[in-house]
């Protein structure tokens, strides 16, 4: 078990930056796969950014080469970075922790950006 929870979220405008963090309570170095999701408003949720244990990194097209995630599990924190936001990432961001087939969320954190 462990609880995550997301800070740094807020409004910016189109081509700014902002820095997630999720924070755990227990030690991340037991999670596969760590990653940030997100959902807006009469959307699914979808994978923003995924980091392994070994800190393989995976995004999809959508964000990539504009945001980028990063784990410390030494700090038992995993962090995004998104440059050059544009509206269409308007959402709530939420932290998530894989273990096997056990999946773990924090309560999710706003993101809107401003045309």
């Amino acid at each position: 078990q462990v609880q995550l929870m997301e800070s740094g979220g807020g409004s910016v405008q189109a081509g700014g930056s902002l820095r997630l963090s999720c924070a755990a309570d227990a030690s991340i170095s037991s999670f596969n796969t760590m990653a940030w999701y997100r959902q807006a408003p009469g959307k699914q949720r979808e994978l923003v950014a995924q980091v392994t244990l070994i800190g393989t990194t995976n995004y999809p097209d959508s964000v990539k080469g504009r945001f980028t995630v990063s784990r410390s599990n030494a700090e038992n924190t995993v962090s995004l970075q998104m440059n050059s936001l544009k509206p269409e990432d308007t959402a709530v961001y939420f932290c998530n922790a894989r273990r096997g087939t056990h999946d773990f969320w924090g309560q999710g954190t706003q993101v809107t950006v401003s045309s």
